[in-house]
């Protein structure tokens, strides 16, 4: 399951200019033509959240003085004021946005976002607004305001078709971008300990980074840290059930809404699981998902739209084989038992991508933001401060999700520099420029540090 990191949005508001436009055509004094020609379009006027997509949430003045103080600060601690003086704004880099919340981008263009951004959609509907979300629309403004030259591309791609995103990486690297900033997870689609199928083939399409043509990829750490756990299964005794702590084989689950969650079992190892989830109200099991070993994935998901005031619970059965270890993470809802440890998801949990994680303004750990060990790699690799403050909505951009395309944004601007290194250096020289926090080095918690550009020479 494809989840966003972020908080889901306010209620929308429609401008009256898209309400007026709105009667005209219902009228048919307009037609829907006429409406694409000057900007507005399905997606501008409103409508189901898979046909179109609500307006921008929270519009402000993008003159609120608050707002261009709070951001200056926030581009100070990254060092990115002194790059722009001396004139170095990303010019010459493409960095692609990989995400699946576009609904409204055309109403930030010029603002928010560049005059231009080239867009494409991976879906099979080809709608690059598919989803009532402005998730990518919020990445895409901070690489915009840490890089305001670089050239911005947007991508999406449907829950559940890894393919779908693979192309449009592949389609990245073909348009010309250097970077990737991808602030999604998926569990399912790696052992959560930076192996599988869709790795390889990620690492494939990405480079070695040894090349000039070589693709540099961040991602966030995701914010599953409170709604993950990791370990040795451990035999109860009662038909071989898991015990999440001693005398418990059920993990309470608790829905955040009426949107569908997602229980995701991953990395299963020595046997084969079967993932079960109860209404805990009614006592009925809602549905159950097995893992087998001999599957290059080994992983399974129970996904279901819970009911008002119910709540629910996760078992874990050994089916068959000897017990191994094993990563579940819970989307959408918060889990009773957890473990912060190997708590990052793909992508992130792949050697092949920068990972980067959330730190508060006194540089302490988000406590959502996942942490490591959980793969080959030293893990998370970095961390971001947030949240970072909006120009067009109320309230700022917060999760790890707004941690990766900083990063992003300052690896344009390094480039931007020195287009003649390669993404290896790139990544090399923002480890070394990291501000290390917490214990000295690298830890599971803060990675190399704090994200950060050294000072111009």
């Amino acid at each position: 399951m494809t989840t966003l990191n972020v908080a889901p949005t306010s209620s929308r508001r429609l401008p009256f200019k898209q309400i007026v436009w709105g009667v005209l055509l219902v009228a048919g004094l307009v037609s829907w033509p006429f409406l694409r020609a000057i900007g507005l379009d399905s997606s501008g006027i409103g409508g189901s959240t898979e046909a179109a997509c609500a307006t921008t949430p929270d519009a402000m003045s993008e003159a609120d003085s608050s707002v261009t103080l709070e951001r200056s600060r926030h581009l100070q601690r990254l060092g990115v004021d002194r790059w722009h003086l001396a004139g170095h704004r990303g010019r010459g880099l493409k960095v692609a946005i990989l995400d699946s919340g576009f609904c409204g981008y055309r109403a930030h263009l010029g603002k928010a976002l560049p005059l231009k951004v080239l867009t494409r959609s991976f879906r099979s509907d080809g709608n690059l607004e598919a989803r009532d979300s402005q998730h990518g629309i919020l990445c895409g403004e901070i690489v915009h305001a840490l890089a305001p030259e670089a050239e911005l591309l947007f991508a999406n791609w449907e829950a559940n078709h890894p393919q779908q995103f693979l192309e449009a990486v592949r389609w990245a690297r073909q348009q010309g971008a250097r970077v990737v900033s991808c602030s999604l997870i998926m569990p399912t689609w790696s052992d959560a300990e930076g192996n599988g199928r869709i790795h390889t083939e990620l690492t494939r399409l990405l480079g070695d980074g040894s090349h000039h043509e070589d693709l540099l990829c961040f991602a966030c750490a995701g914010n599953t840290a409170e709604r993950h756990w990791s370990g040795k299964f451990l035999d109860a005794g009662q038909g071989d059930y898991h015990l999440w702590r001693p005398g418990c084989v059920e993990n309470p689950v608790q829905p955040w809404g009426n949107e569908r969650v997602s229980v995701e079992l991953c990395g299963a190892r020595g046997g084969d699981f079967e993932v079960l989830v109860f209404d805990s109200t009614t006592q009925l099991l809602v549905d159950r998902a097995v893992a087998r070993d001999q599957e290059r994935e080994r992983s399974a998901a129970v996904r279901f739209y819970p009911k008002p005031g119910h709540s629910y619970n996760v078992r874990l059965r050994r089916v068959a084989g000897e017990a191994g270890s094993f990563h579940l993470f819970v989307l959408g809802g918060g889990l009773r038992h957890v473990t912060s440890n190997g708590s990052i998801a793909f992508p992130g949990d792949g050697p092949e991508v920068v990972t980067v994680g959330a730190v508060d303004a006194d540089g302490r750990r988000a406590s959502y933001s996942s942490c490591g060990p959980n793969s080959r790699s030293l893990k998370p690799d970095l961390v971001a401060m947030v949240p970072f403050v909006s120009s067009w909505r109320a309230r700022p951009f917060a999760g790890t999700s707004a941690a990766a395309p900083q990063a992003a944004g300052l690896a344009a601007l390094l480039w931007s520099r020195h287009p003649d290194w390669n993404a290896q250096q790139v990544r090399q020289k923002l480890t070394e420029a990291a501000l290390d926090l917490g214990p000295r080095g690298h830890d599971w918690e803060t990675g190399h540090g704090l994200v950060r550009l050294r000072p111009l020479h």
